[in-house]
């Protein structure tokens, strides 16, 4: 009698859950932890930035006040704008993306769609920020803000 290997089906990864995914794209975007949650292939490359530029950013006396603090602000209005668009993305579409083979496993609620509300709202304001940090800060080391009280 031959014998012939037993191999056990391969385990079904969990499914991804919208709602997790969109806020750890808000939140934690900055260090690619959404990346990591959808097992990208390289999702250490933009931890390991992040943190390279806080460690940067760290050295200098006022850490937020200087150019490399700002290089985060990319991946964070990064992560915001990916927050919001997996959250509204279609079930069929997420479930064709991130489940393959599994079937429909989404089922959309109320949840993801107060995720991209909370994420557009504060993507705003974060961007908003950047973007008047980087002003103030090139207008002064350009000197035109001398004699100004900020």
């Amino acid at each position: 009698m031959t014998s012939v290997p037993f191999s056990a089906p391969a385990a079904m990864p969990r499914p991804r859950n919208k709602v997790v995914l969109g806020l750890l794209a808000c939140f934690l975007g900055g260090f690619g932890a959404h990346w990591w949650y959808l097992r990208r292939r390289y999702a250490w490359l933009v931890t390991l930035a992040a943190v390279v530029c806080l460690v940067a950013a760290a050295q200098f006396p006022v850490w937020y006040d200087n150019p490399v603090f700002f290089l985060l602000f990319i991946p964070m209005i990064d992560g915001f704008i990916e927050g919001v668009v997996f959250s509204l993305m279609p079930d069929e579409k997420f479930d064709r993306l991130y489940h393959p083979g599994q079937g429909r496993v989404t089922h959309t609620g109320l949840g993801p769609v107060l995720v991209a509300i909370v994420g557009t709202l504060i993507g705003a304001i974060v961007g908003m920020f950047a973007i008047a940090m980087v002003v103030v800060y090139t207008w002064t080391a350009m000197g035109w803000l001398d004699g100004y009280v900020l």
